[in-house]
């Protein structure tokens, strides 16, 4: 066989496929209709403002669009940063990029900033996580270190239990706030924390944010990295934030966000990306201006979520361990046995789907922190979280 990448081997199966490994072989029980609430994968319906501007905008498919995007679509950007965040404007030339959504970004972002040529580069990232972080790290020639964030520190990252070795070796954090699956928002002493370790170790910070509009309060949205280093009187040197329209404004499909911070870290990204070739297709760019300029769908978009947790979490606290979230569209609720079988029994016998835990993390420092816990994403509609809730409530009496 043609020799390939040997990193390519390192990459685990992405929790997915594992679940469908999991459920191999399975017949749920035809008595009930399936309800899939594994997948963030937002299902209210796409706004007619931005379905409009894609459809009246088809005609820019003839140009190649370029790296970097339009001009109008960078300073929507940077205007909407300033609002939600309350932050000076950022430089729409230097220190913003729309990108085909945070995945992809956040994957490239290791490729651009990580040194091979220095001995063991490590990528710290929370455990449970975002499985783009560990496979970012491993392509890019890097460790991944494992921080726990367990309900005993708050679903926190505890990087005071982070040996001094390894600090020394890092070369790029990834935070998730709000977190996913926990989601917990991080307050302004964890950034003064996170901050003062990347001005020792000279670390890079990969801010993933694109759980940052789904909250429940209007009155106190998350606090966000660019906006924390501001009230801590910072510049954004080595910060680099991503956002993304997918959970905002349900559009999934459209693959639409930006990266923001740093300006020479942005720089050598926009090398990086010219060569990757990930240009925003012209049409979805002004689609994105659209989206990014109206706030009217995205207050409606979280009043439905907040409709669902409020019916949904007093029915499953009579059973399992679970707690609202800070902000984003999941549960994650403590079964008090193990996730694999939880998920296996609700699936085979009330034909519900949930994540186990333990797929979306790692056995770091002698512990899986996913284990016995179900990552339930409300994304389905009111009627069908509800009949899920009744279902999972009638497994655990059961």
């Amino acid at each position: 066989m043609h020799a390939m990448n040997p990193d390519l081997h390192k990459l685990q199966p992405y929790p997915f496929q594992r679940l469908r490994d999991l459920f191999a072989g399975t017949t749920p029980n035809p008595k009930y209709s399936p309800i899939n609430l594994s997948i963030g994968e937002p299902k209210h319906a796409t706004p007619a403002l931005i379905t409009s501007a894609l459809a009246d905008s088809l005609a820019g498919l003839a140009t190649y669009p370029t790296t970097l995007g339009i001009a109008k679509l960078r300073e929507t950007i940077s205007g909407w940063l300033s609002r939600r965040y309350q932050i000076p404007a950022l430089n729409p030339e230097t220190e913003i990029i729309p990108v085909n959504g945070s995945r992809e970004a956040l994957f490239a972002l290791a490729q651009t900033v990580i040194d091979s040529s220095l001995p063991q580069p490590v990528v710290i990232s929370p455990n449970p996580f975002y499985q783009i972080y560990e496979g970012a790290a491993l392509l890019a020639g890097a460790e991944p270190y494992f921080l726990n964030t367990l309900p005993a520190n708050d679903f926190g990252m505890a990087f005071d239990e982070v040996p001094e070795s390894i600090l020394q070796r890092t070369q790029l954090v990834y935070v998730c706030s709000p977190g996913n699956p926990s989601g917990k928002v991080m307050g302004l002493e964890q950034w003064q924390e996170i901050f003062t370790l990347s001005d020792r170790y000279g670390f890079v910070i990969a801010a993933d944010e694109c759980y940052s509009e789904i909250y429940f309060d209007e009155a106190t949205p998350p606090l966000g990295a660019l906006q924390a280093a501001h009230q801590l009187g910072r510049d954004y040197s080595r910060l680099v934030v991503f956002s993304s329209l997918s959970k905002r404004s349900n559009v999934p499909g459209m693959r639409s966000g930006f990266v923001a911070g740093d300006v020479k870290i942005l720089e050598k990204f926009l090398l990086y990306r010219t060569y990757h070739g990930c240009a925003m297709n012209p049409a979805v760019q002004i689609a994105s201006v659209a989206a990014w300029q109206d706030e009217v769908h995205v207050v409606e978009n979280r009043r439905l979520y907040a409709e669902k947790f409020a019916a949904v979490t007093p029915l499953l606290q009579g059973v399992l361990d679970v707690d609202m979230p800070d902000a984003a569209f999941y549960l994650w609720a403590y079964t008090g046995q193990a996730d694999t079988e939880f998920a296996l029994q609700l699936y085979r016998d009330y034909h519900v789907t949930v994540l186990p835990g333990s797929f979306l993390a790692r056995e770091a420092h002698g512990i899986n922190p996913g284990h016995g816990f179900v990552r339930i994403a409300l994304v389905a509609s009111f009627a069908e979280c509800m009949e899920a809730a009744e279902r999972i409530r009638q497994l655990v009496e059961s």
